[in-house]
């Protein structure tokens, strides 16, 4: 698997994300980073790569994911977290704008993802 910092790429990890949630359910295995780091990398996803992502995106490894249809944000920062490590670049320097468009691209239908949204409370 090559990771690159664009859309294309990203839309390649987010189906690849759903396909794999699905292979899982189908074998009744755990969606967890742990395991699908281990799908996807093999023998490269050592206890120091699997930790450094968990670090990156702030979740445990053997924690159940949620769909990633139906949960956004937690992928996404997993995603970001494999692209900066794998790359070996900062988190902050991972392409988040690609990195939602290609969401967009591969769940059509879901909710989208609006971090960076700013909301003003107006007082009257």
């Amino acid at each position: 698997m090559e990771i690159l910092n664009n859309k294309e790429c990203f839309v390649q990890l987010w189906l690849q994300l759903e396909r794999t949630r699905q292979l899982f359910g189908e074998q009744h295995k755990r969606f967890c980073i742990r395991r699908v780091l281990k799908d996807w990398f093999g023998s490269l996803a050592t206890d120091d790569f699997i930790w450094e992502v968990c670090n990156l995106c702030e979740q445990e490894g053997l924690n159940e994911l949620p769909p990633p249809s139906l949960c956004s944000r937690t992928h996404r920062e997993l995603l970001r977290a494999i692209t900066a490590i794998y790359l070996g670049i900062g988190i902050r320097k991972v392409n988040i704008k690609a990195l939602d468009a290609a969401y967009y691209i591969a769940f059509p239908k879901s909710k989208r993802i609006n971090v960076n949204k700013k909301y003003y409370i107006i007082q009257k």
